[in-house]
């Protein structure tokens, strides 16, 4: 895609390429900004804002990065900065919400005890300080590699690999309380 978008950009038109870049990643900047604020309503309106501001930085890019990383910094800055804001901070939010579950053909028993499971680590996972919880989000659930983590949050390597062992250390702990708790 990335590649894709580079070679036509001089072809295509803004609105081409915002459209191309909601089609290719729209679900997964929502799933994004939906492990910031825990609300799909709310990452819904951010990430259409997030949209017009790639539209609007479009003629800005500078090709340093890919398309994609561009983008998830402008999301996940985006999502920090709502979280930071009067709004975020002063009005309850009384819906939760958890990761989108995947279609799975197994026997009804095993469908229950999976979909419990996974809520499990869901509320875990929500439950780690925005740090730890947006490296392992994009590790396991975009499957982004140290480097591109690295990339999109704009830290060192090794940071992520100490956010990374941090994180999974707190949920195990989680996990082991809920479990044995």
């Amino acid at each position: 895609m990335d590649s894709y978008l580079l070679q036509t950009t001089t072809t295509q038109t803004n609105e081409e390429m915002i459209d191309e870049l909601m089609k290719t990643y729209g679900q997964d900047v929502l799933q994004l900004v939906v492990q910031y604020v825990h609300n799909v309503t709310i990452a819904e309106d951010l990430t259409q804002e997030i949209f017009i501001k790639c539209y609007k930085a479009l003629p800005t890019f500078q090709q340093q990065s890919s398309m994609k990383t561009w983008l998830w910094r402008i999301a996940i800055n985006h999502a920090k900065d709502y979280m930071k804001s009067w709004y975020f901070k002063k009005v309850e939010l009384v819906e939760q919400t958890y990761l989108q579950e995947r279609p799975s053909y197994q026997t009804v028993e095993s469908i229950v005890v999976q979909r419990d499971e996974d809520d499990a680590l869901v509320h875990a996972v929500m439950q780690l300080p925005i740090k730890y919880r947006e490296v392992i989000y994009l590790c396991y659930y975009e499957e982004q590699t140290m480097k591109e983590i690295a990339d999109v949050l704009q830290i060192n390597g090794n940071t992520v690999k100490t956010r990374m062992r941090k994180g999974k250390q707190l949920l195990k702990k989680q996990l082991e309380e809920e479990f044995n708790g």
